[in-house]
């Protein structure tokens, strides 16, 4: 008796994986740390009154800003960083459904493999 397994063609999509997968991990760990840093600037600016003189840094310089236009800006900025979040995260829960994918297709092929080699070893015994 003899037994074909038929050729299987496996594009190796681990490497890639993992890399999207630091990649994105290291990002989202990046605007965690920036929306840290702006949520504290928005408790300093909350404590400020229209009296307190605000500056911006733009490059080596120092400029006034509004205090109403600093709020503004660090409000903004901080919702573009939830929202990237967001996206990293989403990004990040479709990078491990597509590993364990990969990983349910690699057992059931081993187990085919196995049954393969199981009944190969039988059909040996009885020749």
């Amino acid at each position: 008796m003899r037994i074909v397994i038929p050729a299987l063609h496996f594009q190796d999509h681990g490497g890639i994986g993992k890399e999207n997968l630091s990649k994105s991990m290291s990002s989202r760990q990046k605007l965690e740390a920036q929306l840290t840093e702006n949520n504290i600037v928005k408790e300093e600016l909350a404590l400020l009154d229209g009296s307190n003189v605000v500056f911006k840094l733009l490059g080596p310089v120092l400029v006034k800003q509004e205090l109403g236009e600093a709020r503004a800006t660090v409000g903004k900025r901080l919702d573009y960083i939830t929202a990237e979040i967001k996206r990293y995260e989403s990004q990040l829960r479709d990078l491990e459904k597509q590993s364990e994918k990969q990983r349910e297709a690699l057992a059931q092929l081993q187990q085919e493999f196995q049954r393969a080699q199981a009944a190969k070893a039988g059909s040996l015994g009885k020749a």
